[in-house]
């Protein structure tokens, strides 16, 4: 399909067809232009030469008319070029029924915390997040999958998209303390039931990766969970940390011991009770087994299809002929005078 993307530029079009009745004094300029080079020509047959002259009218006539060709044309052309045309070829993306799940991860300083251990080897909670959620990600082929960073404040890392890979990369590259040093737990919920909201019932899921820990934001956590299950989301939590009294954490390239870090395992089993969700620990091998197979229990959305127009301009095209143009207004300078002249004379 082809359109113009500005097709209100048509509008320059008659402007040097006007100019003549907007600018009625053209043959002052004209002749501005002719000051200087009349000349009083002394010869003794000048029958001779009018005669010469005669034979030679038609060719100046075709100069002229071609030098104002020219000009029209290089006109047009830019004016074309100007309105932007384009080809519209239609994309078609059909998605497979699926689920939506909206992932919030907990990206607060608390994340630095050493409480896990890996192989004889102190890792912190956003290591074990990474590693946990990375292929709980990689296993929903079909589903629509985003992202939600939340710390003293909450963003949208990645919208709903059937991009696993993509997704999974944005993950990747999240480090603690990226969303600021609190932790805004009830807005992250209720920053993900917003954007679910907008798909259709049955298949809103939400997993929530957190220690717990609220002492941010407009949200109170119970408050976010009441709004889910008003809008019919699940929410699976996933607690991450220890119940240790006091913890190590990684700060200012020191490890130090805090007492403030031990994870609110009863505020997340909270939240997932009021959504009709479940709690499990990160450190539960079954836990992404069971939340998957719950989440296989719930109503998929229907497969959509939709149609976008890519666009593929072509506004080469008219400026090229734009410039064949001008080059033949540089072969012909003797066609200016002439036009100059015509102008004069009308």
């Amino acid at each position: 399909m082809f359109e113009f993307q500005w097709p209100w530029a048509a509008l320059l079009l008659p402007l040097p067809w006007l100019l003549p009745y907007l600018w009625p004094d053209r043959r002052t300029l004209a002749d501005e232009t002719l000051e200087g080079r009349r000349q009083t020509l002394l010869h003794p047959r000048l029958d001779d030469l009018r005669t010469a002259f005669n034979a030679q009218r038609p060719k100046r006539q075709l100069a002229g008319w071609l030098y104002r060709a020219l000009l029209h044309l290089l006109w047009i052309a830019l004016v074309v070029a100007l309105m932007h045309p384009q080809w519209l070829t239609p994309y078609t993306e059909v998605s497979t029924p699926g689920y939506d799940l909206m992932i919030a991860v907990d990206a607060s300083h608390s994340m630095e915390a050493l409480d896990f251990t890996v192989e004889g080897r102190q890792v912190n909670r956003m290591a074990v997040v990474k590693g946990v959620m990375g292929r709980f990600i990689d296993e929903r082929q079909g589903d629509r999958v985003g992202l939600i960073l939340f710390g003293s404040q909450a963003f949208i890392l990645s919208p709903l998209t059937l991009d696993r890979h993509a997704a999974r990369q944005l993950l990747d590259g999240v480090v603690p303390s990226i969303a600021g040093p609190a932790t805004a737990l009830g807005d992250a919920i209720a920053l993900g039931v917003s954007k679910l909201r907008e798909r259709p019932e049955g298949s809103r899921v939400m997993i929530v990766i957190a220690d717990g820990d609220n002492n941010a934001g407009s949200f109170a956590p119970k408050e976010a969970a009441r709004l889910a299950r008003m809008t019919g989301t699940r929410i699976y939590v996933i607690g991450v940390g220890s119940k240790q009294s006091s913890i190590p954490i990684l700060e200012d390239g020191r490890v130090r011991y805090r007492d403030d870090l031990t994870m609110d395992e009863a505020r997340l089993q909270e939240i997932a009770d009021l959504t009709g969700g479940g709690y499990f620990r990160a450190t539960d091998t079954r836990a992404l087994e069971e939340i998957s197979s719950r989440i296989g229990q719930l109503e998929k959305t229907e497969a959509e299809a939709r149609t976008a127009f890519l666009p593929r301009p072509l506004y080469r095209w008219p400026l090229g002929v734009a410039l064949l143009a001008l080059l033949g207004l540089g072969l012909f300078p003797e066609g200016r005078k002439r036009f100059a002249r015509r102008l004069a004379s009308d």
